[in-house]
């Protein structure tokens, strides 16, 4: 959610929320110690929203026509794509490489784990994480982040990148997002890799980092426009806390990159607890 503007505390609301709600702008208005606050849940809606408070402000009926919903849509997805490029990427990116995943199987899957597999005397054998870096391969720190081995690994990974990413670039910069990409990708990455395994991958330890860094801004720098429900917070951490658990493994849950997840959120919970206090002391 993003805030707009300020109304006093006794403005009565009700006329101006039935005609927002009629034009399909999603909002909430909360109480603050200044007064009541209107918030935008997309960004692009702002000055639309902002016009319509002054047009109630101002007295003028407020009977506006219904716009079509297909209409609405296929207004506001090419801004949104374009003012979260790094989102975007992100998700093309890992569709693309699930795409030729299917194609070349086992030989892309080996050029982007952390460090080089291959087969000796009929085993595995993997590389050291030295030898690696010392060789150039710099880029498998943050490549098995844009590996997933299923449909729905890929979907549950996206869809939340998609749902925190957006906010960190439209409230911050898409410099933050990036940042927090790498950082919290390469974090998640060597946090697994540290615990002996080297066959895994997936987005989830940035979902994770985006996840600790959206709920500490929303937390400690309200009026930063940040949002995410406390029931979907305490669902994932509780899925974190669970799949670290004998009862995953038991049923089918084994595989999960549980370092990841934790070495994501650490990362994501020191940015948002850095960059919320630089919010307070501003």
């Amino acid at each position: 959610m993003h805030p707009v503007m300020l109304l006093p505390h006794d403005a009565d609301t009700r006329t101006l929320r039935q005609a927002l709600w009629k034009q399909r702008i999603s909002h909430r208005i909360t109480q603050e110690a200044d007064g009541q606050l209107i918030w935008v849940a997309d960004p692009t809606q702002h000055d639309e929203l902002r016009s319509l408070v002054q047009r109630w402000q101002s007295g003028v009926a407020l009977e506006l026509p219904v716009r079509r919903k297909r209409q609405r849509s296929t207004q506001t997805v090419w801004p949104t794509l374009r003012q979260a490029p790094v989102t975007a990427a992100i998700i093309a990116i890992s569709l693309l490489v699930f795409a030729l995943i299917g194609l070349f199987g086992d030989l892309l899957i080996v050029s982007l784990t952390i460090v080089p597999v291959g087969i000796a005397n009929g085993q595995l054998a993997f590389g050291t994480l030295s030898e690696t870096l010392g060789s150039g391969q710099v880029w498998r720190l943050l490549s098995p982040a844009f590996l997933h081995f299923g449909w729905m690994h890929l979907i549950f990974n996206l869809m939340w990148v998609w749902y925190f990413g957006r906010q960190v670039e439209l409230l911050q910069t898409s410099r933050m997002m990036l940042l927090l990409l790498v950082v919290a990708g390469i974090g998640a990455n060597l946090a697994q890799f540290v615990t002996g395994t080297v066959l895994f991958g997936g987005m989830s330890g940035v979902v994770y980092a985006l996840l600790g860094h959206v709920w500490l801004m929303s937390r400690r720098a309200p009026q930063s426009g940040f949002f995410v429900p406390q029931m979907l917070v305490v669902f994932m951490l509780g899925w974190m806390v669970f799949t670290m658990t004998d009862m995953a493994g038991a049923i089918g849950f084994g595989n999960v990159a549980n370092e990841a997840h934790l070495g994501g959120l650490v990362v994501g919970l020191a940015s948002g607890w850095y960059y919320s206090s630089r919010r307070l002391k501003s």
